[in-house]
């Protein structure tokens, strides 16, 4: 009995390999081993993971990026101040509303103290109201003269404080695109000697000379803003669609003595080329400036071009006059998801008089930028730019246009 079971198992076990060498046949093709081998890494696919330096910067890009309670503040209290050390405390004050206590100072002593609330979902979410709040002061603000011919090296600083007070509210009537804007602020500007390595404006000019020198005006500013705004995703960084407004101020002097009105001319378009993975932005600026009968427009309230944001290659508010006009072109290419490269081209001139505003004898430059960056926000963008007046680096914690 026991033999015919050992028998018995051996015929099964013949008889079940036979069956497995039969089921296991080659591959009949190479189409067959692919479609094999392929079905076989499906199997076992997972997803991708990001090395330790990408996790790194995603990181801290995200900390720098995201409207967190404490939070850096990188914003200067005027162009020209250098390198900037600030921070800020966020509050939401309802599931929408905001308040943002911040404060900067660069090493050079500018000083910006403010506070904001901000109100993004009124009228149904077509408008949004800024009230702001603060003091700042800058020290050595750069003065040249007047005109295209100033020259670089009759440099003179002045310094000044400001307390102000301010409310905004912009309206999209139709929900999109068309834009309404308007503002209200009480400010004082407090003209004062310079300081740094240069002559303040006082050793070398007079009252007579510098039209405003040692002023404290205090104004009621006024303005109103009608515009068409396509931009997208968002302002602070955008890739496709453009902004065309007019912006009229008015300055209302307690005084009397330093009124003026000045109208702003803005063009900006974004052309995304192979689905947004290159961008070919377009920038153009006009301010104009109109004196009020028998008043006098001080020189540091004039339109200037110069620094991070219009003439890159040129120091802040190098080129000053009563009227002023730049244009801007970039190709920005994305490297990844929170940094861009850009080429770009920057041209500029100001005048005494508006019909002088031309496309002739332009100051330029041009230059290399990269750009740290969110999907509405650039709260870093470091550039190289070169003009006819030598090489400029630039560190700007807003986006350029």
């Amino acid at each position: 009995m026991r033999q015919s079971l050992l028998v018995l198992l051996a015929l099964t076990l013949a008889v079940t390999g036979r069956a497995s060498v039969a089921g296991a046949q080659e591959p009949a093709s190479r189409e067959e081993v692919i479609e094999q081998q392929q079905a076989a890494k499906a199997a076992a696919l997972t997803p991708a993971e990001p090395g330790k330096a990408e996790q790194y910067v995603r990181r801290l890009s995200d900390s720098f990026l995201a409207s967190t309670t404490l939070h850096p503040f990188w914003q200067n209290a005027y162009s020209g101040g250098g390198f900037t050390l600030g921070a800020g405390y966020l509050k939401y004050v309802s599931p929408y509303n905001t308040l943002d206590v911040r404060g900067s100072i660069t090493f050079i002593g500018y000083k910006r103290l403010e506070a904001e609330f901000i109100a993004p979902e009124l009228f149904n979410r077509r408008g949004h109201l800024s009230v702001l709040g603060g003091w700042r002061e800058a020290t050595q603000v750069g003065f040249y003269g007047f005109g295209m011919g100033s020259a670089q090296q009759n440099r003179a600083n002045y310094s000044f404080q400001q307390p102000y007070l301010a409310a905004k509210m912009e309206v999209f009537p139709t929900r999109r695109f068309f834009l309404v804007r308007g503002g209200l602020e009480f400010t004082q500007w407090k003209q004062l000697p310079g300081e740094g390595d240069v002559p303040s404006v006082d050793q070398v000019y007079t009252p007579q000379t510098l039209p405003g020198l040692g002023a404290q005006p205090v104004y009621w500013h006024t303005q109103g803003t009608i515009g068409f705004d396509s931009r997208a995703p968002g302002r602070g960084y955008a890739r496709r669609g453009g902004f065309y407004g007019v912006t009229v101020h008015d300055f209302t002097e307690t005084g009397g003595a330093n009124g003026f009105n000045q109208v702003d001319y803005e063009g900006i378009q974004h052309i995304p080329i192979l689905r947004e993975a290159w961008v070919v932005s377009l920038h153009a600026m006009a301010q104009t400036t109109y004196d009020k009968s028998g008043q006098t427009i001080p020189f540091f309230m004039m339109p200037s071009i110069g620094g991070g944001s219009d003439l890159r290659a040129y120091a802040s508010w190098r080129l000053r006059d009563l009227n002023s006009l730049y244009v801007q072109a970039e190709w920005r290419v994305m490297v990844n998801r929170f940094v861009d490269m850009a080429l770009f081209y920057d041209a500029g001139k100001v005048a005494a008089r508006r019909a002088d505003l031309d496309l002739g004898d332009m100051k330029s430059d041009y230059g290399i930028g990269f750009r740290w960056h969110g999907m509405a926000a650039t709260p870093l963008r470091i550039e190289l730019t070169h003009g006819n007046e030598g090489f400029g680096l630039v560190f700007a914690a807003s986006e350029v246009f």
